[in-house]
């Protein structure tokens, strides 16, 4: 059975928006998605998994004035869809009144939205792929003896569709893909043994990196961690790796998310304006890069995503909104109805190998674990794993440690940024260099 074209699916939103009406709804909004794929894994040179995916869902909004009701369901079978409108309805004749509840507004609706090249579908069969995920395994194996096992090398690719609209008027939708190719492997040394990975992910799948340098990468990565030592406490600066620092790029969206502030959740209440970081900080969200892996020309609810500023100078320039939340804080929807597209930090001259140098003796931090972060008041404590630095040269790698800090201190202790971003993923960031921050060792 065939998918449903992108008109097929913009028919079914438009039926069931029409339905919702009928059924004395004053307002809607629909979302459909569907997709297909195919995830292959060897281990240790055999096939070990093959999974052909096919997903679908469906999700409606109706709105009795302010009254809201929402129901979801996989079936797309004309009464299904039927049927999950009606309990959307049931919902919202049953629920009280929310002052910010109702669709976005009508003239924040994209129109004339961009193509922004995000589907580049890989008719790929097993046969094809196996070779590809065999080769990054094969080359992380051979690259030293100390890799000992392998927990496998994953390729996997996916296409599918995306639609929304709203009684506004607005329906629209895109196609997109996604193709990925991971390998992680345990190296051991005497009675010590470690685990790492790398991995590749594209909207184009010939803009794959090649199965060895994954594989040599995941490798190498293993091998550095081999005789890890603990280290007493101490204060020192931190440098967070490249592929580390997105997760405190993370924290900072989600304390300005706009339903953080309204909830006053956050450690960044009320800082719309405030000096966050030290002024040569840029930090900017552009939904609108092509093949960007989180682009979009439109939100969740509709409405036209722009490139702009969250920190400029330093300072924080906008919340992240969606109309809700917007509406809840007196203020108008950033277009982040469904999240951050494409976040970057602008970076600086130095790449890690000088950022280490200048930075002479501390820690750079290339794992960490837990979650450790209080959103009301910013304390951060975290596991850590990385590599003890003196006369700005790595010396050896550290272990069972924890880095203590509070995050807003962190960010105005940001010394700089490095070079060293060309990192997979939707976070453009290179190595953080943090002044001081606590660690904890034996």
């Amino acid at each position: 059975m065939n998918s449903p074209s992108i008109e097929q699916l913009e028919q079914m939103v438009t039926d069931l928006l029409a339905a919702a009406k009928k059924l004395g709804a004053s307002a809607a909004d629909a979302a459909v998605s569907r997709s297909t794929g195919l995830s292959l894994t060897v281990r240790l040179g055999e096939t070990e998994t093959i999974e052909h995916t096919r997903d679908q869902g469906l999700g409606i909004s109706v709105y009795f004035g302010q009254r809201k009701g929402s129901a979801s369901t996989t079936d797309l079978s004309p009464t299904a869809i039927r049927e999950a409108v009606g309990k959307a309805c049931t919902i919202a004749k049953n629920t009280s009144e929310d002052d910010c509840a109702g669709l976005a507004d009508a003239a924040l609706m994209a129109q004339d939205y961009p193509d922004l090249d995000l589907f580049h579908p890989w008719p790929i069969t097993p046969d094809e792929a196996m070779p590809m995920a065999l080769q990054a395994e094969q080359a992380a194996r051979d690259l030293d003896p100390r890799i000992s096992n392998s927990e496998g090398a994953t390729l996997s690719t996916e296409s599918g569709s995306f639609i929304y609209g709203n009684s506004h008027g607005f329906v629209g939708g895109y196609p997109t893909s996604r193709h990925t190719l991971s390998c992680v492997v345990l190296s051991a040394d005497g009675n010590c043994m470690q685990r790492d990975y790398w991995y590749d992910t594209r909207r184009d799948w010939q803009q794959l990196a090649t199965p060895e340098s994954i594989g040599r990468k995941a490798a190498e990565r293993a091998l550095a961690k081999l005789h890890g030592r603990q280290l007493g406490t101490r204060q020192a600066p931190v440098i967070f790796r490249a592929d580390i620092a997105p997760g405190l790029l993370r924290n900072l969206t989600s304390a300005i998310r706009g339903h953080a502030q309204y909830r006053q959740a956050s450690f960044l209440l009320d800082s719309l304006g405030e000096q966050i970081f030290p002024d040569w900080v840029e930090i900017r969200e552009d939904p609108l890069i092509p093949r960007g892996l989180s682009s979009a020309p439109f939100d969740n609810e509709g409405v036209a995503t722009r490139p702009k500023h969250l920190i400029r100078n330093g300072k924080l320039e906008t919340y992240i909104l969606d109309s809700y939340s917007a509406r809840k804080l007196g203020m108008q929807t950033t277009g982040n109805a469904g999240g951050v597209r494409n976040l970057s930090i602008e970076s600086g001259s130095m790449g890690l190998e000088t950022m280490l140098q200048e930075m002479g003796t501390g820690l750079l931090v290339t794992e960490l674990m837990g979650q450790g972060l209080n959103p009301v008041t910013g304390d951060y404590s975290r596991g850590a794993a990385g590599f003890w630095v003196e006369n700005g040269e790595i010396q050896y790698p550290v272990e069972e440690i924890t880095i203590a800090s509070n995050m807003k201190d962190m960010f105005q202790q940001l010394i700089a940024v490095g070079n060293d971003n060309n990192i997979p993923g939707s976070v453009k960031t290179g190595s953080w260099w943090i002044g001081n921050m606590t660690i904890a060792g034996n």
